[in-house]
């Protein structure tokens, strides 16, 4: 059997594990989706009309076609919260060790946690979509690249912060160490432009929200589906995923490589 043919094995063999892993302990996925899906019925009910308001909006709707988009992009950083948790699970239990004695490829251990978290990354934002729609969010305008583009842009993004919520996951000594690095993930939405306008921000707090990866991301998805003005935030966008996926894959590579857990 080739390398190829080998990795791709192995490598399915690991995604099976962990999607078996994902199903049979659901708990974790379950706390870490329902943070965005909270914030998003929190920000439309009882914020919605005064932010509406304050954006110049009419009705609450306008703010839930604006909140949408960045609480998917949200939803895609609290899943890969679990990625860290599972793979620092991996490494301190002994599971890891057991595979390194194995006839199996190498780097199929992390290709599996990879593959299995954008696939539960994509789960989640359809979930959280679903909830949206249902509270009123509408993308009529959209056309169907656009559509496409959309879910191009969610797939990469997830796999950007899959490979450093992996890093994180195998420098932690332990899961709790491992969720507690990975909480940037959950809070630079927060401080971007997904709940208010980056124009409506504090002077010295703007360069904080738009110099980050989920501004442009969050900013490139409205103009997708909602036709506003995308600007320059499409090439930053797919910059940052491209440069946070290369990161995290060499980094995530070369600890692996010389842990001997």
């Amino acid at each position: 059997m080739s390398t190829l043919a080998l990795a791709v094995r192995d490598s399915s063999t690991m995604l099976r594990r962990n999607l078996l892993h994902a199903r049979r302990y659901p708990s974790l996925t379950l706390n870490l989706l329902l943070t965005p899906v909270m914030l998003l019925l929190l920000f439309v009910y009882i914020f919605g009309d005064v932010m509406s308001a304050g954006m110049g909006g009419a009705d609450r709707s306008a703010y839930i076609a604006y909140l949408v988009p960045g609480v998917l992009m949200m939803t895609i950083g609290s899943t890969t919260i679990g990625t860290a948790v599972s793979v620092s699970m991996d490494m301190t239990e002994g599971i890891i060790a057991r595979f390194r004695t194995m006839a199996i490829h190498r780097g199929s251990v992390l290709v599996g946690h990879v593959v299995g978290s954008v696939l539960q990354s994509v789960a989640s934002v359809v979930l959280v979509g679903a909830v949206g729609v249902a509270i009123g969010f509408r993308s009529t305008d959209a056309t169907a690249l656009e559509w496409l583009a959309a879910f191009g842009l969610l797939v990469l993004f997830a796999l950007a912060l899959t490979w450093i919520a992996v890093g994180m996951g195998l420098v932690s000594p332990n899961a709790e160490a491992a969720s507690n690095n990975a909480m940037p993930l959950i809070l630079l939405p927060l401080l971007s432009s997904a709940f208010v306008p980056v124009d409506g921000m504090p002077g010295w707090f703007r360069p904080i929200a738009e110099y980050q990866p989920f501004t442009p991301a969050i900013e490139t998805l409205r103009g997708l589906l909602l036709g506003t003005e995308i600007g320059h935030n499409g090439w930053l966008a797919v910059a940052w995923c491209l440069g946070l996926a290369v990161l995290g894959y060499f980094w995530s590579a070369a600890r692996f490589g010389r842990d001997p857990r």
